[in-house]
């Protein structure tokens, strides 16, 4: 593929959901305990990686269960490394008991967004990553705070079914146009994202330059949307 496929998943959908995402995407980013998952979830994924070839990644989120790690958080520098120590380091145990290992490590939700507000933040998480996971690769939003930071080891990331505004974020997830919702226009994403731009709600063309893209596994169409990726960016 032109790109890589990566997907959140462990977050709750459905056996038959997270076996459907796994055939057709190329990384899966783990859910491992604080947003979502527990150590079932976790070792149903990490069979699933396995027995489909996808590289498996580590999605630590916010303990906040309630709000799917999605609402505003607050986090100190001193809470990042303990909070990733736990959750990362759970998925790596259970991953090298089946054999495999930790390819990248993801954020989730509101964690992902507050490194992209605060460089210190995002500084800080990448020499967390550094120290304990070195091996790892960091996805994260192409061209964004910690990308720029991580430089070498990250994966710019860019956002299958999610609406950008003109300054390269993404669409507030309250707003009602926060997901793309047909078929056309996740077409239309993964044509741009192959010349290197993203097309923003409000029609303004932006240049990212990602190396992966994201589709939600709770998106209400995600293996529908996958395929697409499958299909037109072979």
């Amino acid at each position: 593929m032109r790109f890589d496929l990566n997907c959140d998943l462990g977050e709750g959908e459905s056996r038959a959901r997270t076996e459907a995402l796994m055939r057709v995407i190329t990384s899966a980013n783990v859910a491992c305990g604080g947003h979502a998952g527990d150590i079932a979830s976790m070792e149903r994924c990490v069979a699933l990686a396995k027995k489909y070839k996808v590289r498996l990644g580590a999605h630590p989120g916010a303990v906040d269960r309630a709000g799917f790690g999605r609402r505003e958080l607050r986090i100190t520098l001193a809470e990042l490394e303990p909070l990733l120590l736990q959750q990362v380091g759970a998925l790596e145990r259970i991953a090298h008991a089946h054999g495999q290992k930790l390819h990248h490590i993801k954020l989730h939700g509101a964690l992902y967004h507050a490194t992209e507000r605060d460089k210190r933040l995002a500084k800080a998480y990448v020499e967390i990553v550094r120290r304990w996971w070195p091996n790892a690769v960091v996805y994260a939003l192409a061209g964004g705070t910690v990308a720029k930071v991580a430089k070498r080891m990250v994966w710019g990331e860019a956002f299958l079914d999610r609406n950008y505004l003109d300054n390269g974020t993404l669409v507030p997830r309250s707003e009602r146009n926060a997901l793309l919702k047909k078929v056309q226009e996740v077409s239309e994403r993964v044509e741009h994202l192959a010349q290197g731009t993203v097309m923003s709600v409000d029609g303004k063309l932006l240049r990212v330059n990602a190396r992966t893209i994201c589709v939600h596994g709770d998106t209400p169409r995600a293996v529908e949307f996958a395929r697409v990726v499958r299909e037109e960016a072979a």
